[in-house]
């Protein structure tokens, strides 16, 4: 169950990064509450799966797929490019991240 959690955390996670943009083009204070509003559910996300998960586990799982999810999240949704050499490192980041699903003792 803990997983399923981390799972949803990381999807808030990039939510939240990429509404920071969002709210930053928009320019209004009602888009700036969405970044503030997601950020409580991303942390508190995280907080209950590393009751099941070691914390160095969750964070890192939670920040590297955090980290291409919002690459891959700017490039669909605001034009951001990204090189064949960031692809690979993201490529690298997830193979981690697997890495350290398969080998984690929770």
């Amino acid at each position: 169950m803990a997983w399923l959690i981390l799972g949803i955390a990381v999807i808030s996670e990039i939510c939240w990064a990429l509404s920071l943009k969002w709210a930053a083009t928009a320019g209004t204070w009602q888009a700036s509450i969405v970044p503030i509003a997601l950020s409580f559910l991303n942390m508190g996300l995280l907080a209950l799966a590393m009751r099941g998960l070691p914390a160095g586990t969750a964070y890192a799982v939670w920040t590297g797929l955090g980290a291409v999810g919002v690459i891959i999240g700017g490039v669909v949704l605001f034009g951001d490019r990204v090189t064949p050499v960031q692809a690979g490192f993201m490529a690298l980041t997830v193979i981690g991240v697997v890495g350290t699903k398969l080998f984690a003792t929770a």
